[in-house]
């Protein structure tokens, strides 16, 4: 059909075809040679009417006759034209709006700036700024997600956004702890970002929890021990170009995703290596292992078993033989 990319259905324009051709046909006469129902021909010649494709017949009472498709078809394009240019007024004038009201009420959001940083207090101005942060990303996302494994919430709320990222061509780069390969959500989720384009590392100790947009933002924790207190987003570049070199330092060194741990010449992983020095260090079993990302049994199982491979009946012990060995 003809007329569909205007907005005639298949039916409507068959009726007004068969009008133009048979001017004198009424509903009986356009029921027989259309094949149609007498309710499909009613409501076409209804919607023919409202369109102005036909007009009441003077030459017979109560019939109906076709308008000229020119003229027809220029006053369906003046009317369309129209409605467009309503809708664009429209538009305009809701972009106009959207700008006042953020004007407006920009001011009223639950931050505030402070030696050039801007304090978002609480989860839910943190996750409206890391939603318009990622909305406005052009070219790359670095993240830093210390702690082990993640919470679910936190990754159903991060996944529209990757997904969106990514489905525009940003360069998605994160960094987890090892320890995230034994967490089966967390582990999935990686495997999931992987899939759609993003790269991810591990590594057994991380710097404090970060992100970075387009290496010209940067929101970062205000507590590092508790990243429920709120965040710290800044644009200073100075600041900024430091957390991208640690950022960067710790990505050289990071083991990908896919790969399997490196384990140096003594088989020992850079896991049980990180372990030794904490603990030799003066760290408890319990520092420890917040700090791996690690559950207290799973440290206290990694120990024993380096105490076992070294020949150790004590902490003390086990730390005098690794140093022999160059572990530490």
């Amino acid at each position: 059909m003809l007329l569909g990319v205007l907005g005639l259905e298949p039916v409507v324009e068959q009726v007004y075809a068969t009008l133009l051709d048979r001017p004198q046909s009424d509903l009986a006469g356009l029921v027989e040679i259309t094949g149609l129902t007498g309710s499909q021909v009613r409501g076409a010649l209804d919607e023919l009417a409202d369109r102005a494709f036909v007009r009441p017949s003077r030459e017979t009472a109560g019939g109906l006759r076709a308008v000229s498709p020119q003229l027809a078809l220029d006053l369906l394009l003046r009317r369309q034209e129209a409605e467009l240019a309503r809708r664009t007024q429209q538009l305009a004038e809701g972009r106009a709006a959207a700008a006042e009201a953020v004007a407006a009420y920009g001011s009223l959001a639950p931050s505030a700036v402070v030696n050039g940083a801007e304090r978002l207090v609480g989860l839910d101005a943190i996750e409206a700024k890391l939603e318009l942060l990622t909305k406005e990303l052009r070219h790359e996302c670095l993240s830093v997600m210390p702690g082990g494994a993640q919470s679910q919430a936190s990754l159903d709320a991060s996944r529209p956004l990757d997904a969106d990222a990514l489905a525009r061509g940003v360069a998605i780069l994160t960094l987890y702890q090892d320890s995230v390969r034994n967490d089966p959500p967390t582990h999935a989720y990686a495997h999931w970002l992987t899939a759609l384009g993003g790269e991810v590392r591990t590594a057994p100790l991380l710097p404090p929890r970060m992100l970075i947009f387009d290496r010209e933002v940067a929101v970062v924790p205000i507590d590092p021990g508790d990243t429920k207190a709120g965040a710290l987003c800044t644009r200073e570049p100075g600041i900024v170009a430091a957390l991208v070199a640690v950022y960067e330092h710790t990505w050289a060194t990071a083991v990908p995703l896919g790969a399997a741990a490196r384990e140096n010449e003594e088989g020992l992983t850079a896991a049980e290596r990180e372990l030794l020095t904490l603990l030799a260090r003066g760290l408890t079993d319990d520092a420890a292992a917040k700090r791996l990302g690690m559950g207290l049994r799973t440290v206290r199982r990694q120990m024993a078993g380096l105490m076992e491979r070294l020949g150790a009946t004590s902490r003390f012990e086990a730390g005098l033989k690794a140093a022999r060995r160059g572990w530490l």
